[in-house]
């Protein structure tokens, strides 16, 4: 199965220059323009066959266009959502110093989860979508974080935070599971915007 994964468009939280995570913020109009040059990236070279996306506004946006671009459905997934940042949710960074970050990967902001929490929710999402998933390609809209844990996850990386994969908006990471084989055919591409 080929798997596309998709970062969402800028959101008005890069404008706001507050903390996201679980702050529901809708994409900016230049976010719809990089979702348009990228959907037609998509079209062109790798159309899935259905998309699965968070239901967070600028990932769900981002999916909904990219799906009357390639002509295929979406299906939403809570647990593709991004980190549960809790009490951080929305604050500037600057109000966020206020409350310390958590030292260990059990540890969460107030009213939110762990990053092992965070990593075994997005792991359980992923393997699902692959084992109900009759497609051959499909994309997964998401976000930063999420992406960071379906990578970690496909390459079967131990449960630390000590491994990050970088991802700019609209960013496509291309991989495939062939039987037992795991294949990147790129990561993190952002040439259409170029």
């Amino acid at each position: 199965m080929e798997i596309i994964i998709i970062r969402h468009g800028e959101s008005e939280a890069d404008i706001f220059n507050v903390h996201e995570g679980r702050a529901d913020f809708s994409l900016t109009e230049k976010g719809r323009q990089q979702v348009h040059v990228m959907g037609e990236r998509v079209k062109n070279e790798f159309p899935p066959d259905m998309i699965w996306a968070s239901p967070l506004k600028r990932a769900s946006e981002t999916a909904k266009l990219l799906s009357e671009k390639v002509g295929c459905s979406v299906q939403l997934e809570d647990d593709l959502m991004e980190f549960n940042n809790g009490i951080q949710a929305g604050l500037t960074f600057e109000e966020a110093k206020k409350y310390p970050e958590p030292t260990y990967l059990h540890d969460s902001y107030e009213d939110g989860e762990s990053h092992i929490e965070f990593r075994m929710r997005v792991e359980s999402a992923f393997s699902r979508i692959l084992s109900s998933s009759q497609h051959r390609r499909i994309a997964i809209v998401a976000h930063g974080g999420v992406i960071n844990c379906l990578l970690q996850s496909f390459y079967q990386m131990p449960v630390t935070k000590d491994y990050y994969f970088k991802n700019g908006d609209t960013g496509i990471s291309f991989i495939e599971i062939r039987d037992e084989e795991r294949v990147t055919h790129f990561l993190n591409d952002l040439s259409h915007l170029a």
